[in-house]
């Protein structure tokens, strides 16, 4: 045996990197496994963070004490909130990256945590013994090392084949080596595969494209960055993103060549990702539009490749070349890397528990891309819970379950665990009921006390939470507390466009008025001038929108308390009489936590529910 760990992390992409930097700060001694260290934080498609929901993601990560919003603000060269002519709940931050640097930063972050080793090496097989314990991995040139917990974070490197045209070669993303020998091994332990795949648009050279027929994009003036702990406008906004436009030549060109595509040939089997799809599946699926838009992105202040967004294909070169130089503003495109397909093997995560531990192994866990979800921000969601409970089973800790209703990372994971996924698993504000409370601006006091009691955040960030929380905290009581007068008032009231008051008011109620911002109640109120403007933003949301959070909190009180009937992992669910043969099934598979997560099980009916609370309550199960 070569060495022996506490956490073995297999993978150092997103989900790995979180998953190895939490294990490692909270004391277990931790490998860090990856086929090349120049990939280590490698932004194979997008170099971009964030993003409608995908953001929300990003600051919860922070909040818990994850590394992506510290590494997103260090190497960002553009940011903007987008979003911003909707409500708050859909407000998501979004910054461009500098790819090079961010995997230089990863990378260093990584080098420099205390108690994470960082291997060059294939992990070949998990090692088990014979109660399916875990023991070990063993690399494909069979070197051993012994560990008591795993994190598989492969991404899209196990079993990798890019697509070129019907060409298809065994290959990692960005050309480098596959993860070859995991997959039977897996296979051969009883875990079933499946193959998903996924696809990136090509590169082309700055020089080559005519920015004067572009739409320009440019970032905000005064940024909010993705962590907790940096102030505004500390990131940079230096690079100017474009738009582009597909147009019915482009299409043309497209549906000539579809027998070229190896998805439409049959040729690639895995399947693809519903909320982004390749061009060619834009054309065939919306045959009525008569453009798409291409989003014209840097890759980096230093480099001079422009990365293509909304325009992933696996058509053959000559095809691509065709495409781009259909496009306005493309004519004369220099394409520097081709767009290309991958297929990879990922699992069912049904086979997995609220923990991301495998159900049937012991120390086991999954995150990422491997688990069926698409996307930087998802995988490194799952890959700080997945590193946190790995941590928590060597430690003999209580492990961390984040319900629906306190983050979108807890509603990603029980979407998984409990409803699975037939296409990779992309995360929007829309799959939360509980968005209106999900807001990207609070995932600190959401989040943070969570990240404490777990060893995540440091004695000086813990202080500054709750300076943060206690200025917040007195901005809204003393907007409660405040009346104002007419006289004080009405001119304010006359130019933010709103009706005059003839009476004395409280100053919540007219803050709650949507043509109203707090930084016109300073004259006011002097603790506004003293909040700093993340600050007064939160105190401002809590205000406006304390009423349609009542409401909705009222709307889901009716479900809240299924959460609190636990279903034990030993009930029989075939002595339940009455319950159909698909619940039966289903809930003796997933064993869901509570009978809140049961109904959300898909192919568990509302009946099966009912049969289900009537049996516990009969007697046969105390809940707790």
């Amino acid at each position: 045996m070569l060495a022996q760990f506490d956490v073995a992390v297999i993978g150092a992409g997103h989900a790995g990197i979180e998953a190895a930097v939490a294990a490692a700060k909270r004391g277990c001694k931790t490998a860090m496994f990856t086929i090349s260290l120049d990939q280590i934080g490698n932004m194979p498609c997008n170099p971009s963070i964030g993003g409608s929901a995908k953001g929300h993601l990003v600051r919860e990560i922070d909040a818990l004490g994850g590394v992506m919003g510290i590494a997103a603000d260090a190497c960002c060269i553009q940011m903007r909130m987008l979003n911003l002519s909707k409500g708050i709940s859909v407000h998501s931050p979004r910054a461009q990256e500098d790819r090079q640097k961010y995997h230089v930063y990863t990378k260093k972050i990584c080098e420099s945590t205390s108690n994470l080793h960082i291997i060059q090496a294939e992990i070949a097989d998990i090692l088990l013994d014979e109660k399916n314990i875990v023991t070990g991995v063993q690399t494909s040139f069979g070197g051993v090392y012994g560990c008591k917990s795993v994190v598989i974070c492969c991404g899209t490197f196990l079993g990798g084949k890019i697509y070129i045209g019907k060409t298809g070669q065994e290959s990692g993303p960005d050309a480098c080596n596959p993860a070859r020998y995991l997959s039977a091994k897996l296979r051969q332990h009883g875990i079933t595969l499946r193959r998903f795949k996924t696809g990136t648009p090509c590169r082309v050279h700055r020089r080559s494209i005519d920015f004067h027929k572009l739409n320009p994009q440019y970032g905000d003036e005064n940024p909010q960055p993705f962590s907790f702990t940096a102030k505004r406008g500390s990131v940079r906004n230096d690079a100017v993103c474009y738009i582009a436009n597909t147009n019915p030549k482009t299409h043309q060109i497209i549906r000539d060549n579809l027998h070229e595509s190896p998805l439409y040939e049959g040729v690639i089997h895995g399947i693809g990702p519903r909320y982004c799809p390749s061009i060619e599946d834009k054309v065939v699926r919306f045959s009525t539009r008569e453009r798409h838009q291409i989003f014209v992105e840097p890759t980096g202040i230093d480099s001079e490749e422009m990365y293509l967004g909304g325009f992933s294909t696996s058509l053959p070169e000559h095809v691509q070349t065709q495409l781009v130089h259909s496009i306005e503003g493309f004519e004369n495109i220099e394409i520097m890397r081709s767009a290309y397909a991958i297929e990879y093997d990922c699992i069912n995560p049904l086979c997995l528990d609220s923990t991301l531990a495998f159900r049937e192994f012991h120390g086991l866990f999954a995150a990422g891309q491997f688990n069926g979800t698409s996307g930087y921000e998802e995988a490194a969601a799952q890959g700080l819970i997945a590193g946190i409970n790995a941590s928590a089973y060597v430690l003999g800790e209580k492990p961390l379950i984040l319900p629906r209703s306190s983050s979108y990372i807890g509603t990603l994971i029980d979407d998984l665990v409990t409803k699975g996924t037939e296409d990779p698993y992309r995360m929007m504000t829309a799959r939360s009921e509980y968005r209106l409370s999900l807001r990207q601006h609070n995932a600190d006091a959401r989040l943070t006390p969570l990240g404490r009691e777990y060893g995540m955040i440091s004695d000086e960030r813990w202080a500054q939470y709750h300076t943060k929380m206690d200025r917040i905290q007195r901005g809204i009581e003393m907007i409660k507390s405040s009346t104002v007068m007419p006289q004080e008032i009405n001119s304010i009231l006359e130019s933010a466009g709103t009706t005059a008051i003839a009476h004395p008011v409280h100053l919540d109620s007219i803050l709650r008025r949507p043509q109203v911002e707090i930084h016109a109640l300073t004259s006011i109120l002097d603790i506004i001038s003293e909040l700093n403007p993340d600050e007064a933003e939160e105190v401002s949301n809590t205000i406006k929108y304390e009423q349609y959070i009542a409401r909705q909190n009222q709307q889901n009180e009716k479900f809240s308390h299924l959460e609190h009937i636990i279903l034990p992992d030993q009930l029989e669910y075939i002595a339940v009489h009455g319950l159909s043969s698909e619940a039966i099934e289903k809930l003796g598979k997933i064993k869901p936590r509570n009978l809140a997560q049961a109904a959300r099980i898909s192919g568990v009916s509302p009946a099966d529910i009912a049969i289900l609370m009537t049996y516990l309550k009969a007697g046969n199960y105390h809940g707790t």
